[in-house]
C-alpha cells in the first residue's frame, strides 16, 4: 500500500529554514547585547500600563511571523524583568544566571529530551552531574539524587523519603487514614523556610505536624529545646520521624549545628534532612566550606543551583546517602514503563522512580556545561567573594552612625535599617519601608525586606557574581540619602 498523497501536509517546522536561521542569529546577538550591558540598565522598573495592555491580546487562532512575535518580545517583555540578573539586585536570594547556562537551556530545549530515564546521553549527563554534586558536599558519589525545579520540591522529596523510611508503618500502602496510627512529627527551627508547611499540608500530615523549635542567640535551632520537644511528643504517643537543619536561614543566613542534630537523629532514630537552599553551596569554596561543616552527616540534603550556583531558573537538587531510599518511596510499576533488556527502554524510569515527576526536562545540561566551562574553583571564588562582601557591607553599616545592624551576618545576608534617634519603632518601620521602596523604584538596587524581632529590616542577600564592592557602597549611600529626603518631607 502506497502512502497517501497529501498536498496540504503541514508541520510546525519553519517553511524557510534559512529565514529561521537569520532570525535565530538575531535573537542570539540581541541576548548577548542584553547580557553584556546589564549594568547600563536599571536594576528594576515597573511595567507601564501601556505595556500591560499590549500584552493583553485575544487568543491567537492564526499565527504571525516569528519576526513579528520576537519584535513584541523585545518591546514588551525583555525590558521588564524581575531584575535579578543585575549586579545591584539583592532581593529574596534570587540567582542571576550566566551566559553559558542560557545557551545550555537553548540547546537542551532543542534536544527536547525526556528525562524519566532511558538509554540516552541526557540521562548519562544528569547522573554525572549528580555524582559531582555529591562529591562536592562530601556525600558518597553513589548517593541517590534528582534534579528538580527548586528548593521546595527538593525538600518535599527529602521529607517524603524520611516519612517512608521512618514512619514505622507502610505509608505507601495504607496511608495515614487509620485511627490506630500515631501522629507523625517533624522538627526544625522557627527560622525554617515556609516550604515545610506546604510539604506537611501536601503530605497529609497537617501544618501542626511541624514542631517549630525556638532558636538561640545565633538564630540556630536550640538543640536542648528540640530534644525536650521530641521526648514530650513520644511521651504522648506521637511518632517523631525527622529532624531538619538549615544551611542558610531565610532571614539572616544562619547555619544550624549539624553535628548536634546528627546526634539527636541517632538518639531517637530519626531521619536527618538538611535544607541547604543556598548555604550548602558554600562548600564549593575552600574559604567558606567550614561554615557548613557537618551537613554531610545528613541522610538527605536539598539545595538550589539557581541561587548560589549562578545558574538560570530552574534547577534544584536533592540527594540522599541511602542508595535505594528514593525508589522505595516513589518507585512505581506499569507495563508501559517496564524496562527491556536492550533498546531505548533500558533503565526506562531510572529518574522518575526517584521522585514525583515522570516527565522531566534536561535541566542537567546547564549544570554540566557551567561546571565544565567555568570550573568549580572559579564558581567557588564567586561564592567566597559574596561572603566577604556581606562582611564588607556589615562593617560599612557599623561605621555609619545613621544605620543599625539588626542581626548577625554568618553567611551572605545583611539585615539593617536607618535608625534616626527620637523615632519610635513604628515610625522607623514606616521610614525604612519608604526608603526601601524608593531605592527599588529608582532602579539603583533591589534589596528586599523582612522582620527581625518585629522590626522592619532592609534585607540584602548577596548571591550575585556581578556585584562589585562599589555597588554596596552605593547602596549604603542611597539608604542614607533617601532616608534624609523622607525625614525632610521630600
Amino acid at each position: 500500500m502506497s502512502a497517501p498523497i497529501d498536498p496540504d501536509f503541514e508541520t510546525l517546522d519553519p517553511t524557510d529554514w534559512e529565514a529561521a536561521r537569520r532570525s535565530a542569529h538575531q535573537m542570539i546577538d540581541d541576548m548577548v547585547d542584553h547580557m553584556s550591558t546589564i549594568r547600563e540598565r536599571p536594576a528594576w522598573r515597573t511595567v507601564p500600563e501601556s505595556t500591560k495592555q499590549s500584552l493583553e491580546q485575544p487568543l491567537p487562532l492564526a499565527g504571525q511571523s516569528l519576526d513579528e512575535v520576537y519584535a513584541q518580545f523585545k518591546r514588551d517583555v525583555l525590558p521588564f524583568p524581575t531584575g535579578n540578573t543585575h549586579p545591584g539586585f539583592f532581593g529574596w536570594v534570587m540567582g542571576n544566571g550566566s551566559f553559558t547556562a542560557s545557551m545550555a537551556d537553548a540547546l537542551a530545549s532543542t534536544m527536547n529530551a525526556h528525562l524519566a530515564g532511558y538509554d540516552q546521553s541526557a540521562a548519562i549527563v544528569e547522573r554525572q552531574v549528580l555524582s559531582w554534586l555529591a562529591e562536592l558536599i562530601d556525600y558518597p558519589r553513589e548517593a541517590s539524587g534528582l534534579l528538580v525545579t527548586g528548593g521546595t520540591m527538593a525538600n518535599l522529596n527529602g521529607l517524603a523519603v524520611a516519612r517512608n523510611e521512618k514512619a514505622g508503618f507502610d505509608v505507601r500502602e495504607g496511608g495515614l487514614q487509620h485511627a490506630d496510627r500515631p501522629r507523625l512529627r517533624v522538627y526544625g527551627s522557627a527560622e525554617t523556610h515556609s516550604w515545610i508547611y506546604k510539604a506537611c499540608e501536601l503530605m497529609g500530615l497537617g501544618r501542626d505536624a511541624f514542631r517549630a523549635i525556638p532558636v538561640n542567640s545565633d538564630h540556630q535551632i536550640d538543640i536542648e529545646a528540640c530534644r525536650q520537644q521530641i521526648e514530650a511528643d513520644i511521651a504522648q504517643g506521637d511518632k517523631p520521624f525527622c529532624v531538619l537543619g538549615t544551611a542558610g536561614t531565610v532571614n539572616i543566613g544562619a547555619i544550624d549545628d549539624f553535628p548536634a542534630l546528627r546526634i539527636i537523629a541517632d538518639e531517637f532514630d530519626l531521619w536527618f534532612h538538611v535544607d541547604g537552599a543556598f548555604g550548602t553551596l558554600a562548600t564549593w569554596s575552600p574559604e567558606t566550606k567550614q561554615l557548613v561543616a557537618g551537613q554531610e552527616l545528613s541522610d538527605s540534603i536539598a539545595f538550589d543551583l539557581h541561587k548560589w550556583g549562578y545558574m538560570p531558573y530552574d534547577v534544584g537538587c536533592v540527594l540522599t546517602r541511602h542508595v535505594n531510599a528514593q525508589e522505595r518511596t516513589f518507585g512505581a510499576e506499569a507495563s508501559y514503563l517496564s524496562p527491556t533488556k536492550r533498546g531505548l527502554a533500558v533503565g526506562t524510569t531510572y529518574f522518575a522512580d526517584k521522585g514525583v515527576q515522570l516527565s522531566r526536562s534536561f535541566r542537567a545540561l546547564k549544570v554540566w556545561m557551567c561546571m565544565k566551562e567555568q570550573g568549580v574553583d572559579r564558581i567557588g571564588r564567586m561564592i567566597a567573594r559574596n561572603v566577604e562582601q556581606a562582611q564588607y557591607l556589615a562593617e560599612a553599616v557599623d561605621r555609619a552612625p545613621e544605620l543599625e545592624l539588626l542581626a548577625p551576618v554568618p553567611l551572605n545576608i545583611v539585615c539593617f535599617r536607618f535608625a534616626q534617634e527620637g523615632l519610635s519603632d513604628e515610625q522607623l518601620d514606616e521610614l525604612n519601608q519608604e526608603v526601601l521602596l524608593r531605592i527599588q523604584e529608582s532602579g539603583s538596587a533591589v534589596p528586599s525586606h523582612t522582620l527581625i524581632e518585629g522590626r522592619f529590616a532592609i534585607r540584602v542577600c548577596i548571591t550575585n557574581h556581578r556585584t562589585h564592592w562599589s555597588d554596596l557602597d552605593q547602596l549604603v549611600s542611597d539608604v542614607i540619602t533617601h532616608a534624609g529626603a523622607v525625614l525632610r518631607g521630600e
